[in-house]
């Protein structure tokens, strides 16, 4: 595919609306990115066929039910990168459903990236949902706010990672992975695999955070062992009271498993005396 045939997929608003909304890293059906593009289920159908076609969204089907997802982390990088050169609010000609947007996140180190002017939210309950998102929240397959940037900074301060020719997994990181019982994919690191260590520049800190297969087996170890879960079904996540304690005993991060801003607790006002 030539770079203008790639362009113009993603040049169409719903689309680019079906890949953002497919960076957490999940499938999502036919049905459900018809509802969060706000398109009729023919019109998406139409749509997905050509990403698919095109090599941009893998196709999985059960029974009578079809599945889709980004082809892989080389498709989600490109979504991300684009991402970080737009502001954060949909396409126009697209009015999304209540499910979170894409990250816009993507570069290297920890550099400040320049302002952008996007426009606040729409809503309270966008609000609350943009609030959790910025504490907490996957980035495909890693994980992104506050929380990625604190761990991100934790594994430089310990030498787990280092940055000396761009992010590099050390031997410190590799033995460390080794006591938690981790594995990282055999092809990480080798030509034409998935970088072992990859730096993303987060859109709503504006630092980086851990992205490539260490950051991916971090998200996973942390979603597989309770450390967060996800908030209803969209990128935010919570951190556990057993994900504070491994933070800080791993890591050192003190990172407090506080309400979660999506729960209908935290909306609620004090009473009037």
């Amino acid at each position: 595919m030539s770079l203008a045939q790639l362009a113009g997929l993603l040049a169409d608003p719903t689309r680019a609306a079906f890949c953002t909304a497919l960076l957490d890293g999940r499938a999502w059906t036919a049905g459900e990115l018809a509802r969060y593009a706000g398109v009729a289920p023919s019109t998406a159908s139409e749509h997905l066929s050509r990403l698919i076609a095109g090599g941009l969204l893998a196709e999985e089907r059960q029974g009578r039910h079809r599945y889709v997802r980004l082809a892989g982390p080389a498709v989600a990088t490109l979504i991300e990168d684009l991402s970080s050169f737009s502001p954060a609010t949909p396409a126009s000609g697209v009015t999304l459903a209540a499910t979170p947007p894409a990250p816009t996140p993507l570069s290297a180190t920890g550099r400040s990236a320049p302002p952008r002017s996007a426009p606040g939210p729409r809503s309270l309950r966008e609000s609350t949902r943009m609030r959790a998102e910025a504490r907490a929240r996957t980035c495909y397959d890693h994980l992104a706010g506050r929380l990625g940037v604190a761990v991100c900074d934790a594994v430089l301060a310990r030498g787990l990672v280092a940055e000396d020719s761009g992010p590099a997994l050390t031997e410190r990181g590799r033995a460390w992975l080794a006591e938690l019982g981790v594995e990282l994919p055999a092809r990480s690191g080798r030509g034409g695999g998935r970088p072992v260590v990859r730096s993303c520049l987060d859109w709503t800190e504006r630092r980086g955070h851990l992205g490539g297969a260490f950051g991916a087996a971090l998200c996973r170890t942390a979603l597989d062992r309770a450390w967060v879960e996800r908030i209803g079904s969209g990128r935010a996540l919570r951190v556990t009271a057993e994900g504070d304690r491994a933070l800080r005993e791993l890591l050192g991060v003190e990172f407090e498993a506080r309400e979660d801003p999506l729960s209908p607790s935290s909306s609620r006002r004090p009473a009037t005396p």
